[in-house]
């Protein structure tokens, strides 16, 4: 019997921005300063932990891929039957190698493509072939707008092993691929563009929606949510602020300086750092613990998807989250925001499954001024 012919790509360098707080990875500048921040390349990891979970199929299938990090190494190392294709001219792979991957891999008669990346990459395979092959992504990137991806890597692994499998579960949808400006993103400014659609095999619970954003009839939600956390807030107690449009509200209100899109440090209601990536997290933890103040993270949860960390806050890392404890998080949601996700869970991907087990549960949720739910959180 013929093996079906399974398509492989993996873009190396999506994320990497991620923990340095550069909120993105488009483009050879941004990787440079990246890397020389001692940005330490992820989506590899990820793209195999996908590829893990279809290792039982190994004798039904071959994977048809692109040379090195871009998924022979990966697809070898795991010991499956392997076609390389194409060649790489540069040190460091380019979005031009991502869509000529995507149109080779088609040429070559696979049945679908697995990605890994993020929405630029998501950009790249769609502008080679369109709406042409069913795809499944698996998460990579630093900002994760578009529908096409699954909620985990591990999930998108399960979601090709019942593709693969004719599963009665799947059903085909379109999805949007959808991207930012990442010079505006960077500038605090969002700037959200529907791009187009491709076809994605989809069971419930494994697929994440695209990132639906806060309307204006949430603002009063938004507002009482930051009056608890202002009326709550201890002195000589350190918070770690991250993204989104809520928690800036809280920022709003404490007349703050902010970054929207970025992390900031709050103490005794007075910014002590703005913007902070990773290694300047953990070096006011440091700083902190040495004064004995005690730290904790507020966060929001990304409406339509449900993620609390690991889309878009990399910065707070699973070091700095254990660092601070699962005790000391708080995490903060419209009552809106919370209905929209019909009953599914709280979600984190902090690309260490210790920590992901450690936030895993039943944790509270503010919803307003001396309201909370409990609601599940999973990995």
């Amino acid at each position: 019997m013929e093996k079906k012919k399974v398509g492989f790509i993996v873009n190396p360098l999506a994320g990497i921005g991620g923990k340095v707080g550069l909120k993105g990875s488009d483009g050879i500048k941004i990787v440079e300063k990246a890397l020389s921040m001692g940005a330490v390349p992820e989506a590899s990891k990820k793209a195999k932990k996908a590829l893990e979970r279809i290792m039982g199929l190994g004798s039904q299938i071959k994977i048809v891929t692109y040379p090195g990090p871009m998924g022979e190494i990966i697809t070898k190392d795991l010991g499956f039957e392997t076609e390389v294709l194409g060649t790489l001219q540069e040190d460091r792979t380019t979005p031009q190698d991502t869509e000529n991957a995507a149109i080779e891999l088609k040429m070559a008669g696979v049945g679908f493509i697995l990605f890994a990346g993020g929405d630029g990459t998501a950009r790249n395979i769609y502008n080679a072939i369109g709406n042409s092959l069913p795809v499944i992504g698996i998460p990579a990137g630093v900002k994760i707008h578009s529908g096409v991806y699954a909620d985990t890597p591990a999930h998108a692994g399960d979601l090709a092993l019942l593709f693969l499998s004719g599963s009665a579960r799947i059903q085909l949808k379109e999805a949007e691929v959808m991207d930012i400006d990442e010079e505006a993103f960077r500038q605090d400014r969002l700037s959200t563009k529907l791009y187009g659609y491709m076809t994605v095999p989809n069971a419930r619970n494994l697929m994440q929606s695209a990132k639906a954003g806060s309307v204006t009839t949430e603002r009063e939600s938004m507002i009482s949510i930051a009056s608890h956390i202002i009326t709550h807030m201890e002195n000589d107690v350190c918070y770690i602020i991250g993204p989104g449009t809520t928690t800036r509200v809280i920022m709003d209100t404490l007349n703050l300086k902010n970054t929207l899109l970025g992390v900031d440090v709050v103490l005794d209601r007075q910014l002590i750092g703005s913007d902070v990536n990773e290694n300047g997290l953990l070096e006011l933890l440091n700083q902190m613990e040495n004064k004995g103040i005690q730290s904790k993270i507020i966060v929001t949860v990304i409406g339509g998807q449900g993620y609390v960390f690991g889309r878009g806050n990399q910065q707070i890392s699973d070091r700095v989250i254990r660092r601070v404890g699962r005790e000391n998080l708080i995490i903060v949601a419209t009552e809106g925001k919370m209905i929209a996700l019909n009953g599914k869970p709280l979600l984190v991907d902090t690309g260490n499954e210790d920590v992901n087990k450690m936030l895993s549960g039943y944790v509270k949720v503010i919803t307003a001024m001396n309201r909370e739910m409990a609601y599940r959180l999973t990995y």
